[in-house]
């Protein structure tokens, strides 16, 4: 689960990639420590590939990266160059079969692969293969499989002119649409690719001795690396003994960055650096928005740990009203959404969160949270504040209503499971219990974020998508997710009067 985890089971997101060219340096090793930086993003399974200058190494597992790596599993892979993934599954099967880095051989050439994102043209892709159908497990494996043929089918004189990953990848790439941030590696070199709307997040590092590629800033900083930029939409960067080369793989028309909003929300660590802006200050930002649109009368302002306590304390500092510590998290219990049934999940949010009994007793709280999506445990968390003596229940959400589900890496179920495609938030707040529910509107959000005019994907937000999305079968099918005719109440719409602006705060 991301670092900045809802608690309410708001989906996964898939996974964290790690890129690391360092001849002199023990490349294993560090790409084990920069994926401990990039565990929130995936903790399904885990691995790392190394080529040795000859050979390619993969060791992967379910599990930890901790739980799959240790001392005598990382002096086996002796590299001089390699790549890191961990993994929360959206498309293909959570099993040790669809856990990378992804390997493929053809011939006298070898690569490994880790995929961060969703591919939307999956089946149309895969019917394009010699495949038997279900042979597929994952969009990351049929990538395996699609730049393997190409390979395949590179003519003698292609091949002996080198870069044959590289020229594979030229063929392949433009064919792919949706999300898709790559790291891959072959004996020689390390590959980057972000996709040409750059949904998800990937940057580069220089290292006294090498380069790095990674999902997240935080995982070049504890390996040491300088942050440098990150990728553009669209770019493929290839770094081998020659240094860093920037390739532009795709059309230029197909170039429109739309970086997932979400990414400052939830997704990315508070200490991560995304469009040159700091992820923790956009959160406070957000919530000192909250405070301006949508402020209440209250005695303590609290966050739920861990993304919705940044906002909380710029909700305070906007409003005035106390900041304190109202949940305690127990931060070795696994993620609520992964239990089998919404039953189980309510009940992990107690094994989860604890009140602190003498900050809530008596007081009113606003209680400031990332996102409601299904709203489940929400309505757990509102109902154990209140046994635990709150006087009110006020809930202040840093994103606005969650009506439209993702296509490209964030695993939300389809729209039936969406408690704001629904309802109002009038309905909201009844349903989860609280005395007033308000969320920040979208110009709110992209303001805090601190970079308007970058390029955002919002769809989750506005029905809008940036590309087009396949639909499942069912009520909704067609070619495409029809757009919204428009949103059930305004997102910054108290559900009750909520009187005069307390001191210190603006007027909604």
């Amino acid at each position: 689960m991301p670092m900045g985890e809802s608690i309410d089971e708001i989906a996964g997101e898939a996974c964290g990639v790690v890129g690391i060219y360092a001849p002199h340096d023990p490349v294993a090793h560090l790409n084990y420590l920069a994926l401990h930086a990039l565990q929130h993003r995936g903790q399904e399974s885990a691995g790392i590939a190394v080529s040795d200058g000859e050979n390619l190494t993969v060791v992967k597992d379910m599990g930890l990266v901790a739980t799959v790596f240790d001392d005598r599993t990382l002096a086996t892979l002796d590299g001089r160059l390699g790549i890191g993934h961990t993994r929360y599954s959206t498309t293909g099967t959570s099993s040790w079969s669809n856990a990378q880095p992804v390997y493929r051989s053809t011939g006298d050439h070898q690569f490994v692969l880790g995929h961060n994102g969703n591919l939307t043209n999956t089946v149309a892709l895969a019917e394009t293969t010699a495949l038997l159908p279900g042979m597929v497990g994952s969009d990351s494996d049929l990538i395996g499989e699609l730049l393997a043929a190409e390979i395949t089918a590179m003519s003698p004189s292609i091949r002996a002119r080198g870069r044959v990953l590289e020229r594979a990848l030229e063929g392949v790439l433009p064919r792919l649409q949706g999300a898709f941030s790559l790291v891959l590696a072959d004996e020689e070199r390390v590959i980057g690719v972000r996709d040409p709307n750059g949904f998800r997040p990937l940057c580069l590092g220089r290292l006294d001795r090498g380069w790095v590629l990674a999902s997240e800033t935080p995982a070049l900083d504890i390996v040491g690396a300088h942050f440098l930029r990150e990728l553009a939409p669209g770019e493929m960067v290839v770094i081998n003994g020659s240094g860093v080369r920037s390739v532009r793989p795709f059309p230029e028309e197909r170039v429109d960055p739309r970086m997932c909003i979400f990414e400052f929300v939830y997704f990315s660590r508070p200490d991560s650096v995304i469009y040159g802006q700091s992820v923790h200050h956009a959160r406070v930002r957000m919530g000192e928005m909250l405070a301006r649109q949508s402020p209440v009368p209250a005695d303590l302002v609290m966050g739920v740990p861990e993304s919705g306590l940044p906002a909380a304390e710029g909700f305070s500092r906007a409003s005035g009203i106390p900041y304190g510590q109202g949940l305690v998290k127990n931060r070795y219990i696994g993620r609520t959404f992964i239990a089998p049934s919404q039953q189980m999940r309510s009940m992990g949010v107690r094994m989860k969160l604890n009140p602190l009994r003498d900050s809530i007793a008596g007081n009113r709280l606003v209680v400031v949270d990332d996102s409601i999506v299904r709203g489940t445990t929400t309505r757990a968390l509102v109902a154990m504040l209140r046994e635990a003596g709150a006087a009110e229940v006020h809930l202040r959400i840093s994103s606005p209503p969650y009506r439209w589900p993702c296509y490209f890496g964030m695993d939300t179920g389809d729209r039936s499971e969406l408690l704001a495609a629904h309802l109002t938030v009038a309905e909201m707040a009844d349903y989860v219990g609280a005395d007033t529910l308000a969320f920040i509107d979208l110009e709110g959000l992209t303001a805090a974020t601190g970079a308007v005019g970058a390029g955002f994907c919002n769809a989750c937000l506005t029905g809008e998508y940036p590309v087009e999305v396949p639909v499942a079968l069912g009520p909704e099918s067609a070619a495409v997710l029809p757009k919204p005719e428009g949103p059930p109440a305004p997102a910054n719409q108290p559900v009750l009067s909520l009187g005069p602006a307390p001191d210190g705060a603006a007027g909604g």
